[in-house]
């Protein structure tokens, strides 16, 4: 069922992002999308699954502004280095040049910890979590690609955290860590997660921790990022607090964001040749009732309808009452990938039951009406077991070992994915890696011995290597 995505996943991805009605790539600014209406709907839902998780572990939503003064933005040396080729100037306000150019927000640290060295004044205000989901802009001068490589990114989940000690940040980036894993388990997303070797971590962070997936075409793809900024920040913005022994210190922080691409892997995750497999939790629809429709049977199939709405009332549900012929309705909700269809005509009111039919594989029995909420739950919660464990399967395949640089890199060229070898950590290393056209994608949590992969030296540190986007 997976075929053609896998073979030509980039053609496949395009057409169904339009075709299922997620985003319209037609929009006149290069790197700039529109959410369709359905497709918003997903990202409700989505981002629904992340403000509970968010809010559960005493995070505060709050909006900060889209412009940044150049002033503000320079001060961290590191982290405007790491920008600077990314970002958007306001430069007039009307037809008059502005004294202090203003950044669109290409990230907000240094919006936020000005505002934090304002309100934070004893340890016992901490620790403060703050988050929002904001649009976020960035001059991408790679090839744009709809939810993955934007320049508008309309989806930007950044918390930021300050903490009174180190040991409190760092367990802050571990809570910060399984509330993803929390994310992308419950959107059925596979993931490995790897620290950032240090010329590619968060600039200004004292080391970035970074959730991958790997899509169809063997490439991997960066969905989410947890950084420990020590004290780095609150040093350049002078955030300080008074503690118990009433002296004056900075703080620590941490911060970590999640953007459209945690999208773009739910729609990679899942999908098929049919079009798009959503994960029930998420879906804007669970389950479509389609009526199947006879001259002299219509009113009375109309009158089960409306009291199988009145049953499954709970859940999300949509009647599809166009007059169209069955299969074409079908086959548009098969490309919207709602997860359950369930159809009901004549034959099934006489018999007491409607026709399922699953969207993951395509699997159809009849279920009785009798009670018919607890059945459909049931196929909505194994639909969810399944589709989730389909997709860890199809990761675990695409990750190898390897001790030899020449096979690892025919690996990634041949089917792409990942492989994991031993490193010394030199950055000669690494760099003999990147020569093969393989980006290191980060650091595993591996207590192991083993050899470099280029130099042979014993080494503890094992790596992730493959093609990214």
């Amino acid at each position: 069922m997976r075929e053609k995505l896998e073979n030509n996943f980039s053609e496949w991805y395009n057409d169904i992002i339009e075709r299922a009605q997620i985003l319209d790539i037609r929009y006149p600014v290069k790197g700039n999308y529109v959410w369709f209406p359905y497709g918003f709907k997903v990202r409700k839902h989505v981002l629904r699954v992340l403000r509970s998780l968010l809010d559960a572990t005493g995070h505060q939503e709050a909006l900060f502004p889209l412009l940044i003064p150049e002033t503000e933005f320079a001060k961290e040396a590191k982290h405007i280095r790491g920008f600077e080729d990314q970002v958007y100037w306001v430069t007039h306000g009307g037809l008059d040049p502005l004294n202090v150019k203003l950044a669109l927000r290409p990230t907000s640290e240094t919006a936020i910890y000005p505002m934090f060295k304002v309100w934070i004044r004893s340890h016992a205000e901490m620790p403060l979590k703050i988050y929002q989901v904001v649009n976020v802009f960035r001059y991408e001068t790679k090839h744009t690609r709809p939810l993955i490589r934007l320049r508008e990114i309309t989806t930007f989940k950044e918390a930021h955290t300050a903490h009174a000690t180190k040991e409190d940040a760092e367990r802050q980036v571990g809570e910060a860590v399984d509330v993803y894993k929390n994310f992308f388990d419950t959107l059925g997303i596979p993931y490995t997660i790897t620290r950032r070797p240090d010329w590619d971590k968060f600039p200004g962070a004292e080391y970035t921790t970074a959730f991958d997936t790997i899509f169809p075409d063997g490439k991997a793809l960066q969905i989410g990022t947890v950084h420990n900024l020590g004290q780095n920040f609150a040093k350049t913005f002078d955030v300080t607090f008074e503690n118990p022994e009433g002296e004056q210190e900075h703080i620590f922080q941490t911060c970590y964001g999640i953007s459209d691409r945690c999208i773009a892997a739910l729609i990679a995750a899942h999908g098929d040749d049919k079009g798009l497999c959503i994960p029930p939790d998420v879906a804007p629809i669970q389950c479509v009732i389609i009526p199947i429709w006879f001259k002299e049977s219509q009113k009375e199939v109309n009158r089960e309808i409306e009291k199988l709405k009145e049953e499954l009332k709970d859940l999300r549900i949509h009647v599809d009452d166009r007059d169209i012929r069955p299969g074409q309705k079908y086959f548009d909700w098969e490309i919207k990938g709602v997860p359950l269809r369930l159809e009901l005509g004549p034959r099934d009111i006489r018999e007491n039951k409607v026709m399922a039919v699953r969207r993951d594989t395509g699997e159809k029995g009849s279920i009785s009406r009798k009670d018919i909420k607890s059945q459909v739950q049931e196929i909505l919660l194994n639909i969810t077991k399944d589709m989730k464990a389909r997709a860890q399967k199809e990761l675990e395949g695409k990750i190898h070992e390897s001790g030899d640089l020449e096979e690892a890199a025919k690996i990634i060229k041949d089917g792409g994915g990942i492989v994991r070898a031993g490193w010394c950590t030199a950055k000669a290393c690494a760099e003999e890696i990147e020569k093969k056209d393989i980006t290191v994608l980060g650091l595993m949590d591996e207590d192991v011995t083993t050899d470099c992969i280029v130099c042979k030296g014993q080494t503890k540190v094992k790596i992730q290597m493959g093609k990214s986007y």
